[in-house]
C-alpha cells in the first residue's frame, strides 16, 4: 500500500507527492497517515496549512477504499461527496490523521459488489498533534461504485 500511495502521488494525484504524507498503519479497521510540519506544509501563521490537512484526512478516509478493493482484486470507483471540518487548535507540529472506521467502508464496498450501484457513507477522521491533542475533526462522506 505504500507504493501505491507513491504511485497515486506521482501519477494521479500530485498534490499527495507534494506534501510527503507517510502511512504509518493500515488494517481492516484502522488507518493512520503522518503528515510532517514542513515548509511545504506550513502557513503563513507556522501551523500546519488547511491544503495539508485536508490531504491527510483525504488519505486517511479513502485507504480502506483501495485496501479493499486490492483484497478482492476489483477495481473501484472512489470519490468523496461532502466534507464537514471542524478546527480545534492549530496545528503546530506533526499531525496523524486517524481513522477507525474501516469496517463501514468494507460495507458500503461489499454493498457497491452486489448491488453494481454507487454506496455513499460518512466516515470520521481524527487529526492529532504530537502531543495527541486533536487539532481537527473530519467527517467526509464517500461515495465507493465497483467497476
Amino acid at each position: 500500500m505504500r507504493r501505491l500511495l507513491w504511485l497515486m502521488g506521482m501519477f494521479k494525484i500530485p498534490m499527495i507527492a507534494f506534501v510527503r504524507p507517510k502511512l504509518m498503519l493500515l488494517d481492516e479497521n484502522s488507518s493512520q497517515i503522518r503528515i510532517k510540519l514542513k515548509r511545504r506544509t506550513k502557513n503563513h501563521l507556522k501551523s500546519m496549512y488547511f491544503g495539508s490537512l485536508a490531504v491527510g484526512a483525504d488519505m486517511a478516509a479513502g485507504l480502506h477504499a483501495f485496501y479493499f478493493a486490492e483484497e478482492s482484486g476489483v477495481k473501484v470507483s472512489f470519490a468523496f461527496k461532502a466534507v464537514k471540518a471542524e478546527f480545534l487548535k492549530r496545528a503546530m507540529s506533526d499531525v496523524y490523521f486517524n481513522s477507525d472506521e474501516g469496517q463501514i467502508v468494507k460495507k458500503a464496498f461489499d454493498e457497491a459488489m452486489s448491488t453494481k450501484e454507487r454506496v455513499n457513507k460518512w466516515i470520521k477522521v481524527e487529526a492529532k498533534n504530537t502531543d495527541n491533542e486533536i487539532v481537527a475533526v473530519f467527517d467526509m462522506e464517500i461515495s465507493v461504485k465497483v467497476r
